[in-house]
């Protein structure tokens, strides 16, 4: 079985305005650099043997204070983990993209379900490739939530920013521990 720990990138000033950043590039704040820490301090209890994630500066970044703080490098950015793209909506802030367009379905808009496939697809590879190890994946929230909606058994809440899921791949399935840090 593979352990995983999900963790959502640390704040960025799109996050602290409401806007939709989806696949733009936008850094951490000062913000998302101390929540990065907590959330090191948080997978500090537990020997890790891979750190992974999206290549998105505000995702790698955020590995990159947690590798520093649990003594583990990122070794590898997965394409496949980077954020949900919004399409038109990106930059916008949640009432501008409403006004816009109240029905959610933003032009350009990736499916979440595509989402899903993709954020699965590395989980998969990961567990494939290391076997009885424990994986930590810094991603997306958008990533995240649809993961853990394919695989858990009830709609996943908000994921908030410097947040940990846990889960553990089995061959008979999916097991969730835990999402935004709460046990389920």
């Amino acid at each position: 079985m593979t352990y995983f720990a999900l963790v959502r990138h640390g704040e960025t000033d799109w996050n602290l305005h409401g806007r939709l950043q989806g696949s733009s590039d936008v850094p951490l704040n000062d913000t998302g650099r101390a929540q990065a820490r907590e959330a090191a301090h948080r997978l500090a209890d537990r020997t890790w043997d891979l750190l992974v994630s999206s290549p998105l500066s505000r995702a790698s970044e955020t590995a990159d204070i947690i590798g520093e703080s649990i003594g583990l490098a990122r070794t590898e950015t997965y394409d496949d983990l980077v954020e949900r793209h919004y399409g038109e909506a990106e930059g916008l802030t949640d009432w501008e993209a409403y006004h816009e367009w109240p029905h959610g379905w933003y032009p350009g808009l990736e499916p979440r379900v595509e989402v899903a496939e993709r954020g699965l697809r590395v989980l998969q590879q990961l567990a494939a490739e290391h076997p009885e190890s424990a994986v930590v994946i810094v991603t997306h929230g958008g990533v995240i939530r649809a993961i853990l909606d394919v695989v858990h058994t009830r709609r996943s809440p908000r994921i908030l920013n410097a947040a940990v899921s846990t889960l553990t791949a089995k061959p008979e399935g999916w097991l969730v521990h835990s999402i935004n840090g709460v046990d389920v």
